[in-house]
């Protein structure tokens, strides 16, 4: 195992992979009604390419950890409710994300009777990452900038 990971460090040092960031983020993801698409692209962030875990951002399970709720899919009206909880659960200084079209609104189910509204009418949307789906490689830039020095770009595709 040692030996796997020193390989993996001599690799990162050979391919001029830039060095992860100082700080953390932990993010909380809410699905609050989505078809899967937008969280099949979060996965892809933490593989070994985008790694985002090497700049600090870490996906955490409860709200009283997080530092920034993520939110994919259209809300619906059984979810806004537990979304207003997850973030009034959240230490402050607290952040929401929309990822995707549907958190945004503007998806094809805008108008249903089932969904309540938009995130942004719901909750104080700080990070907006359009798409649908998004591509992990904005995704994962979009998540960077959070941080502040949004000057270390992520390999492109």
């Amino acid at each position: 195992m040692f030996v796997l990971l020193r390989h993996l460090q001599r690799v990162r040092r050979e391919i001029a992979l830039p060095a992860g960031r100082h700080g953390s983020l932990a993010v909380r993801h809410v699905d609050a009604g989505s078809c899967n698409g937008c969280e099949h692209e979060l996965t892809a962030t933490a593989n070994p390419y985008y790694d985002l875990q090497r700049h600090g951002l870490n996906i955490v399970a409860s709200p009283r950890h997080a530092d920034v709720l993520l939110v994919t899919g259209p809300i619906t009206t059984r979810m806004a409710d537990p979304l207003r909880r997850a973030y009034e659960a959240m230490p402050e200084p607290r952040l929401v994300a929309a990822l995707g079209d549907c958190a945004l609104g503007c998806a094809v189910l805008a108008d249903s009777a089932q969904l309540a509204r938009p995130l942004e009418e719901i909750l104080p949307v700080a990070l907006r990452i359009p798409g649908c789906p998004p591509h992990p490689q904005q995704i994962a830039e979009a998540l960077l900038s959070l941080m502040g020095d949004s000057a270390t770009r992520l390999p492109m595709t």
